[in-house]
């Protein structure tokens, strides 16, 4: 019984690897799959936010509603608050004060652009951001999500703002561009 023990501890050493592999695989392969997700998000929004003519930037379908435009920016803060912030640890924009992710009389080119340099960013942090901490918990707004769970949520959210821009783009009477799949 003894000699066994040896045996047992030294074969359990040598299967770990096998077990723990494929865990660190699936969360690389999420992050990867979720930067692909990001991008093709990204390409779909600039193809939306490019569609609506300038003049209409400001419509809100509801005077209580979010304009174009706001809700264009409000990506951004969101992209930057959940990644940068949230995740990273960056101290948070004091969204009372801070106009760069703002429509703060933007030009429609403006607010493209950095919503662009917005989603740049968010990719980078996202493309360096270490796969095994997928898994550690924060405090979402009251709920102790992990931080896989938080990008998700933020990729949820992105497609909520896109598509009250949509709905903005259909009560002006454009056509917004065909669906993207994957994002």
């Amino acid at each position: 019984m003894k000699k066994t023990a040896p045996i047992i501890l030294l074969a359990s050493i040598l299967l770990l690897p096998a077990f723990i592999s494929p865990l660190f695989a699936q969360q690389g392969d999420f992050i990867k799959e979720y930067l692909e997700r990001l991008e093709t998000s990204r390409a779909y929004l600039i193809l939306v936010a490019d569609s609506m003519p300038e003049d209409k930037y400001n419509f809100k379908a509801t005077p209580e509603s979010w304009s174009y435009a706001e809700n264009l920016m409000h990506i951004g803060w969101a992209m930057d608050w959940h990644s940068q912030s949230l995740i990273g640890g960056r101290e948070a924009r004091d969204w009372n004060t801070d106009t760069e992710l703002k429509v703060a009389n933007k030009s429609k080119k403006e607010m493209i652009a950095k919503i662009d340099e917005t989603f740049e960013k968010t990719i980078a942090f996202i493309a360096d951001f270490e796969p095994t901490r997928l898994e550690e918990r924060l405090d979402y707004f009251g709920a102790n999500r992990t931080k896989r769970q938080i990008l998700l949520l933020l990729a949820d959210h992105i497609t909520h703002h896109r598509a009250q821009m949509l709905v903005s783009m259909r009560l002006n009477g454009l056509k917004p561009p065909r669906y993207v799949l994957y994002q």
